[in-house]
């Protein structure tokens, strides 16, 4: 098994993405604080580059690679979001990305990967389809596969939010009133594969070591929660959520890190994610996706655990796919009924 990843690596990865990516907000939002009884911290990753945090492990990993390996091309299968990001972390890098994408992935993430110069490879929408076409393209290639999330370099990378986080926490509050702190009670984190939130409760084991790490999953996909409970990763399982990016299984050095770091894993409905997506649209003014509003649930569910917290939230990404939407205001236009619209 390769090497957990440490606060070192976090650091080490900090200074790859410098200047690179995209160091993102952190908005606050009154009417969220007072929903949740709480002073909440969004760390917004849906404004990164390629919209989501995956950016960050994927360029730290291509950077990564020695040069001859690097020059061969780097191959990996995602549902979108981490295509999107080695596509761009392979064209900054001056190499190429082939990308095995499931046959349902969402449409708008299969344009983005392609816009970003990959070269996309659909499968079945199954984890054995994922990973044996994947081999297949990768004897054609000689392309040195990436991880999505189960990779040391990935799990640093993906670490680097909660560390910029902190740091703007900190540099806006004074230092008198903070005195020696931590500047947050929880952090909420979505997981999938379990990079996110592995990396995560690695910061903060150095920046933030009394906060309370919980990792946030839909109970339509909950191999994380299980295997938590369980003390063994859960594989052999059929994901049904509209959460598309929380739909692979957990990695194996994630959940060796989560078992050791994380503090729980908490459920959240369908109905819930839909629930705490629109309102971030709505009353936050910001587009956010499914696996972002995993994460946010919790704090509108009014749970009474997070009362008088002072809580960081990881919103991973803000991929969606409009087309939909937009096709139901284009097919009532064309119907005539545009002086009837409501405003929007």
């Amino acid at each position: 098994m390769e090497t957990q990843p440490d606060w070192k690596d976090v650091l080490s990865a900090a200074r790859t993405l410098d200047g690179v990516a995209h160091r993102t907000p952190v908005l606050t939002s009154r009417a969220l604080d007072q929903r949740s009884a709480a002073t909440v911290f969004l760390k917004c990753e849906n404004f990164q580059r390629t919209g989501s945090f995956k950016f960050r492990g994927a360029l730290h990993a291509v950077h990564a690679l020695a040069p001859e390996r690097r020059r061969q091309g780097v191959i990996t299968h995602s549902s979108g979001n981490f295509a999107q990001a080695l596509a761009l972390a392979a064209r900054l890098e001056e190499t190429t990305a082939t990308v095995v994408m499931p046959k349902d992935s969402t449409p708008a993430k299969i344009r983005a990967s392609q816009a970003y110069g990959a070269r996309v490879v659909l499968c079945e929408p199954v984890q054995t389809s994922r990973v044996e076409t994947t081999e297949q393209e990768k004897k054609k290639t000689g392309a040195t596969f990436v991880d999505s999330h189960d990779d040391p370099r990935i799990i640093a990378g993906q670490g680097t939010a909660l560390l910029e986080l902190v740091d703007e926490i900190r540099s806006g509050e004074d230092p008198a009133e903070d005195g020696s702190m931590d500047p947050l009670d929880v952090i909420l984190a979505p997981v999938g594969g379990g990079g996110l939130l592995a990396g995560t409760a690695i910061a903060a084991k150095h920046l933030c070591p009394s906060s309370r790490i919980i990792g946030c999953e839909p109970a339509a996909a909950d191999d994380a929660f299980q295997s938590l409970q369980q003390g063994r990763r859960i594989v052999d399982f059929v994901p049904r959520t509209i959460a598309d990016g929380l739909r692979t299984p957990l990695g194996k050095l994630n959940f060796a890190v989560i078992q050791r770091l994380v503090h729980e894993i908490i459920t959240v409905s369908e109905s819930e994610i839909v629930d705490a997506m629109q309102w971030a649209w709505e009353r936050l003014k910001i587009v956010i996706e499914p696996s972002s509003a995993v994460a946010l649930a919790p704090l509108l569910a009014e749970d009474s655990r997070f009362k008088g917290s002072r809580i960081g939230v990881i919103l991973s990404g803000g991929n969606v796919d409009l087309d939909p939407f937009f096709a139901l205001l284009r097919a009532d236009l064309h119907r005539g009924l545009s002086q009837d619209l409501r405003p929007l």
